[in-house]
C-alpha cells in the first residue's frame, strides 16, 4: 500500500496495535469475555511498520478512536462473499445519507472489504449512532455479514483494524454530488 493511500484514512498514528500469537488480555464488557490477541505498542506508526505489515511478517492493526474520543472514520467490516453486491449497495446509502468520501480497501482475507466512511472529527457517542444506523439501513437491502466500528457493544481498545492491504475503490466529492 502507498503512502496516498494510508494517508486517505486520516488513522491514528501515535500508536498501533500488533497481534500476537497468544492472548495478551482478557477483559468482561457488558457480560461477555473478549480475548485480546493485539498488544499496544505505543511507538508512532511508521512506514517501516507498514511495509513489515504488507509483506506479512506482522499483522498491523490501528485505533479507530484518538486520545480525546473522536473518531475520523466509521468502518464497515464486510465479510461476506459478493463485495461488488456490496460496495454498490453501500455506495448507493451512503450517496443517500449525504456522505461524498469513502473507500472502500481489500483486507488479507480475499473478497473481504474495509470500507472506511471519512467523516472527520465526530464524538465517540456519535460514531456510535451513525455507525448503528448505517448498519441497519444496509442491512434492509442485504444480509447482514459485516460489523461496523466504532461499536459499544465491544471495549474501547477493540475498536481497532488491521491495515488494509489495497484500495478497491474509493469516491471523494463525486461530481453526481452537485445535482442534490
Amino acid at each position: 500500500m502507498q503512502a496516498i493511500d494510508t494517508a486517505l484514512i486520516k488513522m491514528e498514528t501515535t500508536h498501533y496495535w500488533i497481534k500476537r500469537d497468544k492472548i495478551i488480555n482478557k477483559t468482561i464488557h457488558n457480560g461477555r469475555t473478549f480475548f485480546d490477541k493485539y498488544e499496544k505498542i505505543n511507538e508512532p506508526l511508521t512506514n517501516n511498520i507498514i511495509r513489515d505489515h504488507e509483506s506479512g511478517k506482522i499483522t498491523v492493526a490501528h485505533s479507530l478512536i484518538d486520545k480525546f474520543d473522536k473518531v475520523e472514520n466509521i468502518v464497515i467490516d464486510y465479510n461476506g462473499r459478493n463485495t461488488q453486491r456490496f460496495w454498490h449497495r453501500a455506495q448507493l446509502l451512503l450517496r443517500e445519507e449525504g456522505f461524498i468520501n469513502f473507500t472502500a480497501y481489500e483486507s488479507k482475507t480475499l473478497g473481504h472489504l474495509h470500507l472506511y466512511i471519512h467523516k472527520g472529527h465526530t464524538t465517540l457517542q456519535e460514531g456510535y449512532q451513525i455507525a448503528k444506523l448505517l448498519s441497519v439501513k444496509l442491512a434492509q437491502k442485504m444480509p447482514r455479514e459485516w460489523k461496523v466500528f466504532p461499536s459499544n457493544d465491544i471495549p474501547k481498545e477493540f475498536n481497532i483494524l488491521a491495515l488494509p492491504y489495497k484500495v478497491y475503490n474509493k469516491e471523494r466529492g463525486a461530481s453526481w454530488s452537485k445535482h442534490m
